[in-house]
């Protein structure tokens, strides 16, 4: 019994290890740290990692950081914010972008 279990833990870890693991944080303020949702996510199939940054001008506003399904590279501007999503595919790599 003792061996299964151990067998099972052993394959589990490795899944979690070989799984994508991103960064999350629900309100990111460049000059403070994460207010809300801090920790991280394992993508699931059709997952990403993912940044979205608001800008206003050149002075970042705040961040938001998950797992994204079907994720896509996007900037585009609204009401004078520029609105940019970058996906990435590393561990971690949307809390580096």
């Amino acid at each position: 019994m003792e061996k299964h279990f151990l067998l099972i833990f052993s394959l589990s870890c490795f899944i979690v290890v070989a799984s994508l693991m991103c960064r999350t944080c629900h309100l990111h303020i460049q000059t403070d740290r994460c207010r809300r949702g801090l920790g991280v996510c394992v993508a699931q199939k059709n997952e990403e990692c993912m940044l979205l940054s608001i800008m206003q001008g050149d002075i970042l506003q705040l961040s938001y950081m998950v797992c994204q399904k079907f994720c896509r590279n996007l900037t585009f501007v609204y009401e004078n914010r520029t609105y940019v999503h970058k996906c990435c595919k590393e561990n971690f790599c949307n809390f580096r972008l």
